[in-house]
């Protein structure tokens, strides 16, 4: 029952950064298109939750880790299995469309890392991918991050 209690615990402790994150002293958004429209993309270089989370300074549940890449449970899965994907070094890459050359491996690397996350979490049956890039994509964290979707039948076209 403890048990219980520290995780739902933790749970609202995240999703109160999280809320407290997309939009000063507003209750927690209901759906990602309000997150989203709540941010206001900022210069590259701003630190993002997602930076606090690199940091341990805030908890997350890590399922893959190396020296460029993190890989945690989402708190707001949108299927059985939701892990973010994020590079530990931002580098100016806030979104997709930000992308340079010099980008190129770790783009890579974060497709790669989801495939191994997606074969680690037995998604056999398969999985979805998905980049959210600027405010109309529904993007809310401006540090790059790749959504691994599955344990459920996707649904076509997405949203």
């Amino acid at each position: 029952m403890s048990g219980n209690s520290s995780n739902n615990n933790n749970i609202s402790k995240r999703i109160s950064v999280l809320s407290s994150h997309f939009a000063r002293s507003s209750p927690i958004m209901a759906s990602e298109k309000q997150a989203a429209l709540a941010v206001t993309p900022s210069d590259a270089d701003a630190p993002t939750i997602f930076d606090k989370i690199i940091n341990k300074e805030i908890p997350s549940t890590v399922v893959y880790e190396d020296d460029k890449v993190l890989a945690f449970r989402d708190i707001t899965p949108q299927a059985p299995t939701h892990i973010l994907i994020i590079p530990k070094f931002k580098d100016g890459l806030s979104g997709l469309s930000k992308a340079e050359e010099r980008h190129f491996e770790i783009l890579g690397r974060l497709l790669y890392t989801a495939k191994l996350v997606a074969e680690q979490e037995g998604l056999d049956d398969g999985f979805r991918i998905v980049i959210n890039d600027g405010p109309k994509g529904c993007q809310s964290v401006y540090h790059i991050h790749v959504h691994l979707l599955g344990g459920r039948q996707m649904n076509w076209p997405p949203g």
